[in-house]
C-alpha cells in the first residue's frame, strides 16, 4: 500500500519524503494549531448545553442542535471542498476557512438569541469545513511515509489536548462568564495558524470543479444527519424519518453517477479499496459510539447526579487526557503492528468502557466517573491513530485530499449522528438512562465488524495476486 504524499506544488514531495527541514517543523506547529482551533469548538459546546437549554428557553432535545448544526455543516462540505482545494490549492483554501471562522465568531458577541446562534455556528462550521476537507493531505505532505503512523499519532496529541482543555474551560466558562465566550475563545489558536501559514504544503491546483456532484453530496449529507435530527424534535418524527429515507435515496443515485466521473467528488474510487472503505465505516460507527459518551454524560452528570457546570467539565477531563497519554504510543505502534490487530484490541476495551458506565452508581464520585472514561479512553486511543493510518496509507498518492476528506468526513459524520442520536434519546425520555451506553456498545461492535472484514478481505486479495503472480 502506498503511504506517499499528493503529488506536485511547491514544497509538496513527491518520493514521500515530505517537507524538508525546520519547514516541516513549523508546518506542524500551523496544523497542530488549527486542529486545536477547530476541536476546541467542536468539544467545548458539549458542556454548556444544560446551560444553554437554561438561557435560550429551549428543550433539553433541540438544543443539541448547537452541536449537530455545527457538525451538519462540516460534514456537508468536506468532500466538496477537498475538491475545492485541489483545484485552487489545500494552503489558499485552509487560510480562507480560518479567515471565515473568525470573522463568524466574532459576529458571536452581538448576539443573545438562539436562532442567530444558530445561523452563526453554521459560519463557523462552514469556515472548519473548508480547513479540515484538506487538513489531512496536507498532514500526509508534511511527514515521510516512513513516518505517517506516528504523525497521525501527533495529530492526535493535539486533538486529545484540545478536547481535555474544551470541558474544563467550557464548564468554567459557563458558571462564571456569559456564554458568548464559549464560542470565541478558539480564535487565538486561528491567529497563530494563519501566522505561520506560509509553511503549509500546497499541493498544485488545476483539478476540475463538478458542481453537481458536490451539491448533490453536500444535501445528501444534509438529508442523512438532518433527517436524524429532526427526528429528535417533539411532533417531526416522520419528517425525520422521511428526509433520512430520501438522503438514503439521493446517496444511492449519487454512488451510480460518480462511478462514471474519472475524478468523482464523492471518492467512490478509493472508497471500492477494502482499506478505504471499510476503515472510513469503521471509524464513523467508533466515532459515533464515543460522541454519543460525550453527549450524553454531561446531561447525566449534571441532572441525575447533581454536578453543576464546573465539575461536569473536571469529570469529562479523564477521558481526553488519557488520549493524550495512548494516541501518540499507539500512532507510533502502527507504523509497526498490523492496524487491524491494534484497533480490535481497542474495540474490545472500548466496549467493555461502555458496559462499566451502564452500572454507574446513582451517586456515582469523581473516581467512580473517571477509571470508566479512562477505559474508553484506552481503548478508542488503541483504535483511532492505526484506523486512520491504514486509511491514509491505503489511497493512492494522487488521492490525498480525497483520502482526507474521507477521513474526516467520517470522525464528523460520526460525531454528528451521534450530537442528533443522544438529541433524539433527551426527546424521548431516554437519554438519562443506560439506552445510549447500549446503543455505544452495539456502534463498537459494528466497528469491530468492519475492521475484521476489512483484514479478511485485504488478506484474501494478497493471496489471490500471488496466486496470479506463481500462476503466471
Amino acid at each position: 500500500m502506498d503511504d506517499g504524499a499528493s503529488p506536485g506544488g511547491p514544497g509538496v514531495s513527491e518520493d514521500g519524503e515530505g517537507l524538508p527541514m525546520p519547514r516541516r517543523i513549523w508546518a506542524i506547529i500551523a496544523v497542530s494549531f488549527g486542529t486545536a482551533l477547530f476541536v476546541l469548538d467542536s468539544v467545548i459546546a458539549n458542556v454548556a448545553l444544560p446551560t444553554l437549554s437554561r438561557e435560550l428557553d429551549v428543550s433539553e432535545g433541540a438544543v443539541t442542535s448547537v452541536v449537530t448544526i455545527y457538525q451538519l455543516v462540516m460534514v456537508m462540505g468536506l468532500l466538496p471542498f477537498a475538491k475545492l482545494g485541489d483545484r485552487i490549492g489545500h494552503r489558499r483554501i485552509y487560510q480562507i476557512g480560518q479567515v471565515l471562522f473568525c470573522s463568524a465568531s466574532a459576529l458571536v458577541w452581538f448576539i443573545d438569541s438562539f436562532a442567530m446562534l444558530l445561523v452563526l455556528r453554521a459560519l463557523q462550521a462552514l469556515g472548519a469545513s473548508l480547513a479540515l476537507a484538506v487538513a489531512s493531505a496536507m498532514i500526509r505532505n508534511i511527514y515521510p511515509d516512513k513516518s505517517l503512523g506516528s504523525g497521525l499519532g501527533v495529530n492526535s496529541v493535539v486533538v486529545a489536548s484540545s478536547a481535555a482543555l474544551a470541558p474544563t474551560l467550557g464548564g468554567f466558562i459557563v458558571a462564571h462568564f456569559s456564554w458568548q465566550y464559549v464560542f470565541v475563545v478558539a480564535v487565538p489558536f486561528a491567529l497563530l495558524s494563519l501566522l505561520l501559514g506560509r509553511s503549509l504544503p500546497n499541493a498544485r491546483p488545476g483539478a476540475e470543479l463538478d458542481g453537481t456532484g458536490s451539491a448533490w453530496s453536500a444535501v445528501t449529507v444534509a438529508l442523512l444527519i438532518g433527517g436524524v435530527q429532526l427526528a429528535a424534535h417533539g411532533g417531526t418524527l416522520l419528517p425525520g424519518i422521511a428526509a433520512f429515507v430520501f438522503g438514503a435515496l439521493s446517496a444511492w443515485l449519487l454512488v451510480r453517477r460518480e462511478r462514471q466521473q474519472d475524478r468523482p467528488v464523492l471518492p467512490v474510487d478509493i472508497l471500492a479499496l477494502p482499506a478505504v472503505g471499510l476503515s472510513a465505516l469503521a471509524g464513523a460507527v467508533a466515532f459515533c459510539a464515543t460522541g454519543l459518551l460525550t453527549v450524553s454524560l454531561p446531561f447525566i452528570l449534571e441532572q441525575k447526579l447533581g454536578y453543576t457546570p464546573d465539575q461536569v467539565g473536571l469529570l469529562l477531563l479523564p477521558f481526553p487526557l488519557t488520549m493524550l497519554i495512548f494516541a501518540p504510543f499507539t500512532g507510533w505502534l502502527s507504523d509497526r503492528v498490523a492496524p487491524t490487530k491494534l484497533g480490535l484490541f481497542g474495540l474490545a476495551i472500548l466496549i467493555a468502557g461502555f458496559v462499566s458506565f451502564i452500572f454507574l452508581p446513582a451517586d456515582g464520585s469523581y473516581f467512580d466517573v473517571a477509571w470508566r472514561l479512562v477505559t474508553c479512553a484506552i481503548g478508542f486511543a488503541f483504535f483511532m491513530p492505526p484506523n486512520s493510518r491504514l486509511l491514509i496509507g491505503s489511497a493512492p498518492r494522487e488521492r490525498a485530499a480525497a483520502a482526507g476528506g474521507v477521513l474526516s468526513t467520517s470522525r464528523l459524520f460520526g460525531q454528528a449522528n451521534a450530537a442528533a442520536l443522544a438529541g433524539l434519546m433527551l426527546g424521548l425520555g431516554l437519554g438519562l438512562g443506560p439506552v445510549p451506553f447500549y446503543v455505544a456498545i452495539a456502534l463498537s461492535m459494528v466497528a469491530g465488524l468492519c475492521s475484521l472484514t476489512r483484514y479478511r478481505t485485504i488478506v484474501a486479495q494478497r493471496r489471490m495476486a500471488q496466486y496470479v503472480q506463481t500462476g503466471a
